[in-house]
């Protein structure tokens, strides 16, 4: 057996590191130690303990074998440890709880996204699309990111939350916006790591600001949880209220706290994550021409007005965007499992309490996986099949992302009504690579694009969307 390899930088050192520049810190480790590490990616031993070692992982077959036996005997996968995110979630998020709380809750959370009820989001997201599209100027450059967040902001709004156009919609699409993006470089990103940085030091401080902001949120998604209450939700088909209808097997539903957290969670999930994929597609796509033109050849066999179902089954436009969560993954990690007992990975010795995570980075930019890493290359997943421990974009076992069949979904439909609908030129001309954008990786830059046509005259139209046959709340 060897030890666990570990730099002899000091770890306040390796924490700035990794907060300011995460990409760098990992490749460099991996380049000096391979496939496991010690990393220093936090310094909050309230949390972690003093003895705790934090590991970093990116061997496929060991991935498998903790995520594998994550259920509580070997490894577990403790919300606790999760804690540096409950001033974005709050303490009853799905991400924060544990042991059979958590298994109740992953039950109550994920069937709205999954078979039938992910079908209704589909016509829903190519008018999204192509509204939010119909705001981008004619005349002049545009920021990728700033659509992008503009429409899966819409998406969460009216599929997730269940609003629709009115004042409160208005007011909850800024106040959210404010702050996801008080966190979105790799300064302001510190605030997520350093306990301090969170406190109300006065008017002038970001804890203030953020304390406003949740309290301003809370008022409004209170309110429009109480008027479900009242109303009832029965006939409904967005996810809040499909979460308000849910019960455990116990038959308990979850309080109006469990539900604002839950739906802040998928605010993070779904809303920032897959702007940012969003952004990252189309900068791929218009650096090359002719993966865009495969992508649109493919998309003209589709029969009109298009089934949304339909264009998830397209082989190469599958291809991209897996091609685009590869060699950028939004989310870096998997949340962190607990050794439970002494056990034997890749010839070292992992010791009771010792926490680990995979390294969903490094994993993607593996050579024997994904030769020629840094190309972008749609057709290597069109090559061959890889296992959910060597392509895992939205995490894995039992702590995977709930929300990742419809922010695939998303992806893919949107990006099907642009390529279909508008010619698109990329203005950005310098290369871009990941950085720290919050606890997701983004552009280091703006990614520029101009409107050069729209084609209205040739593009399918989706179908309507009827109006909602229950009263509107968000009035």
């Amino acid at each position: 057996m060897t030890s666990i390899p570990e730099s002899a930088t000091p770890a306040l050192f390796q924490f700035f590191q990794f907060a300011l520049n995460p990409t760098r810190y990992q490749s460099q480790l991996y380049r000096r130690f391979g496939d496991i590490f010690r990393a220093y990616i936090s310094f909050r031993r309230e949390q972690y303990g003093q003895e705790t070692r934090l590991l970093l992982l990116s061997e496929p077959k060991a991935i498998q074998q903790i995520l594998s036996q994550d259920t509580g005997k070997v490894f577990s996968a403790p919300g606790e440890v999760n804690q540096l995110l409950a001033p974005l979630v709050g303490n009853n998020s799905v991400i924060l709880v544990s042991g059979q709380t958590h298994r109740r809750r992953r039950q109550m959370v994920t069937p709205p996204f999954h078979g039938e009820r992910l079908k209704v989001f589909g016509d829903l997201i190519l008018q999204i699309t192509g509204e939010v599209m119909a705001e981008v100027p004619a005349d002049r450059p545009f920021s990728a990111r700033f659509y992008m967040q503009k429409l899966t902001m819409r998406v969460i709004l009216e599929a997730v939350f269940g609003l629709h156009q009115s004042d409160r919609y208005q007011t909850l699409e800024k106040l959210l916006a404010d702050r996801v993006n008080m966190s979105s470089t790799p300064l302001t990103s510190l605030s997520i790591f350093i306990p301090a940085l969170q406190k109300d030091w006065g008017p002038w401080s970001a804890g203030r600001r953020v304390k406003q902001l949740a309290a301003a949120i809370d008022t409004i998604l209170f309110a429009e949880i109480e008027e479900r209450r009242r109303s009832g939700v029965a006939d409904r088909t967005d996810v809040l209220s499909l979460l308000m209808a849910a019960e455990d097997e116990n038959g308990d539903s979850m309080g109006n706290e469990e539900l604002r957290d839950e739906l802040l969670t998928l605010l993070l999930a779904g809303h920032e994550t897959t702007a940012t994929a969003l952004t990252w597609a189309l900068y791929w796509l218009h650096r090359h021409p002719e993966t865009r033109a495969q992508i649109r050849a493919e998309l003209d066999t589709v029969p009109t007005p298009w089934d949304p179902m339909a264009l998830l089954r397209l082989p190469y436009l599958s291809a991209f965007c897996n091609e685009v969560l590869r060699i950028h993954p939004v989310a870096m990690f998997t949340f962190a499992r607990r050794v439970e007992q002494p056990v034997t990975l890749l010839n070292h010795e992992l010791r009771t309490g010792d926490l680990i995570m995979g390294s969903i980075y490094l994993l993607h930019q593996r050579e024997d996986l994904y030769p020629n890493p840094q190309e972008f290359r749609p057709e290597r997943f069109l090559e061959r099949e890889f296992s959910p421990y060597e392509f895992m974009p939205f995490g894995g076992g039992v702590r995977r992302c709930v929300g990742s069949a419809l922010a695939l979904y998303e992806l893919k439909l949107a990006l099907a009504q642009m390529v279909q609908h508008w010619e698109l030129r990329l203005e950005t001309q310098r290369t871009l690579k990941p950085y720290r954008r919050g606890l997701t990786l983004g552009p280091n830059g703006e990614v520029m694009l101009r409107k050069v046509a729209d084609r209205s005259a040739s593009r399918p139209t989706p179908t309507p969307i009827a109006p909602p046959e229950t009263p509107v709340l968000s009035r």
